[in-house]
């Protein structure tokens, strides 16, 4: 974990639409992260790595590229996880420095890796059941979909310093954005 000061971050469960389909966060994730995600910051994401998890083709770990026109977010990567069942899907990614991926791949220590994930889950709102019970209820919905996103941001890489107002505001406003930004992804409407 960097040393600094981290704010924490979530909000509260939101509806993200009626009959939506959540199970569209399976592969690939690369098209995903970069419909939703403020890091790709309309830039190209690149699936570098692409490892399975299991028998379902949703549930995979990632390494994406963003190839961003930020000339400032050129050494970065993006760890990322997908994992998606009958009763949830989640996305849990991190942002990673390329030198520190180098370093653990060329058989260096991970702990030299400093990981902030941030992540949303989708969960259906349980107002109604699927009609056949041997079918995945991602995929054949419910009366809608709760949404719950948290991030973990330094703010500052010393520790003791003063948390800001403006840094409260730009978290929240990056968690409204991230919400309105899955919800287009999921062409769902606001209810």
């Amino acid at each position: 974990m960097p040393a600094g000061m981290m704010i924490p971050a979530r909000n509260a469960p939101s509806m993200i639409g009626r009959n939506g389909n959540v199970g569209v966060f399976g592969s690939p994730a690369s098209l995903v992260l970069g419909q939703w995600d403020i890091l790709s910051n309309g830039g190209v994401v690149q699936e570098m790595a692409h490892i399975a998890n299991g028998r379902d083709t949703g549930n995979s770990v990632s390494l994406l590229r963003v190839n961003s026109p930020n000339s400032s977010q050129s050494n970065m990567l993006i760890l990322q996880e997908n994992i998606t069942d009958q009763t949830a899907a989640f996305v849990i990614y991190a942002p990673v420095d390329i030198v520190a991926i180098n370093v653990v791949l060329n058989g260096g220590d991970p702990d030299y890796v400093a990981l902030l994930p941030s992540g949303f889950a989708i969960l259906p709102d349980g107002t109604a059941a699927s009609n056949d019970s041997a079918n995945n209820i991602m995929e054949h919905g419910s009366g809608g979909s709760l949404l719950t996103v948290a991030f973990q941001i330094l703010v500052d890489s010393i520790p003791t310093a003063k948390l800001s107002l403006g840094s409260v505001a730009t978290v929240n406003n990056l968690i409204a954005c991230t919400v309105e930004r899955i919800r287009a992804s999921l062409s769902c409407e606001n209810p």
